[in-house]
């Protein structure tokens, strides 16, 4: 009977606790999906070819956002060149190369830190580094070099985890048959990895895309209602954009306003689409 009477109130404090953690995820999940459908129900209706495509005129207030798609485009894909290549493999040297000593460690916790760094202080770095003393100018180059340097922390602390948790097996057996400790990381290690790899890579870019304040001092342009032709020219960008009409044009229409971020909204969840399916599928290859 007691046996009984243990296990019966060890099953209710089961249940208990699952109920308290569904009870908090649907009150964590409910406030976004709500946001997010009154995002679309503000600003769908202002959705239509000639917004998606067009050109910005009557200072913004008519007229399309393509130049800001394209920019944040141009601004996220450069943010990628510079970031993930640099991140992925300062990840690989602390995870396989580096010694683990004090000095590892702080550049570990200096890494963790720089996560922490509010935006805005990014942007002044990057005013005053590619801007000012490399002369960039307001730049795609500039912003994107800003960008990037905002987001290697994410990167490089999400890899470094997902690179430490491949089964020390696979390297030991790997080296065993003959392969270098090169050729283990490059093909074993990394591709068993990679679920984990892209889950910081995008949460880095993802953050890049929507950030206005780096892009502010270095690259986003108030209204320019032409294509940029080169990196060293200035654009404008989704999350400025929507700043700028937002709290900046007197009279801008709330169907544009919540369009923008519609807009945007949808600019960042297909970026989490296509990394959700390239992780699954390397998921599903996985051996463990």
């Amino acid at each position: 009977m007691t046996d009984q009477k243990g296990t019966r109130v060890r099953y209710l404090k089961q249940r208990l606790g699952f109920r308290l953690l569904s009870s908090m995820a649907i009150l964590t999940i409910l406030p976004i999906i709500a946001v997010v459908i009154y995002i679309v129900i503000q600003g769908a209706p202002a959705i239509s070819r000639e917004f998606i495509t067009g050109f910005p005129e009557d200072g913004m207030r008519a007229g399309g956002i393509w130049p800001a798609i394209v920019g944040t485009f141009y601004l996220t894909l450069g943010t990628a060149i510079f970031s993930v290549p640099l991140g992925i493999g300062a990840a690989i040297y602390l995870s396989e190369y580096a010694p683990q000593n004090r000095f590892t460690q702080m550049i570990r916790i200096s890494i963790i830190n720089l996560a922490g760094i509010p935006s805005v202080v990014y942007g002044l770095f990057g005013l005053g580094l590619f801007v000012l003393f490399l002369n960039f100018g307001t730049s795609i180059l500039a912003g994107s070099l800003t960008l990037a340097i905002m987001t290697l922390p994410v990167i490089i602390s999400t890899a470094e985890e997902a690179l430490r948790a491949v089964p020390q097996a696979f390297r030991t057996v790997s080296i065993s048959v003959g392969a270098t400790k090169w050729q283990t990381i490059r093909r074993i290690v990394l591709p068993e990895a990679l679920p984990g790899i892209l889950t910081g890579v995008i949460l880095g870019l993802e953050r890049a895309a929507g950030e206005t304040a780096p892009i502010l001092f270095t690259v986003a342009a108030f209204f320019l209602p032409r294509l940029p032709n080169s990196p060293l020219d200035a654009t404008m960008a989704l999350p400025y954009h929507l700043f700028v009409i937002s709290t900046q044009v007197p009279g801008m229409p709330i169907k544009i306003q919540y369009g923008t971020a519609l807009v945007l909204l949808t600019f960042v969840l297909s970026m989490n689409i296509i990394a959700t399916v390239i992780r699954s599928r390397a998921r599903a290859s996985r051996q463990w």
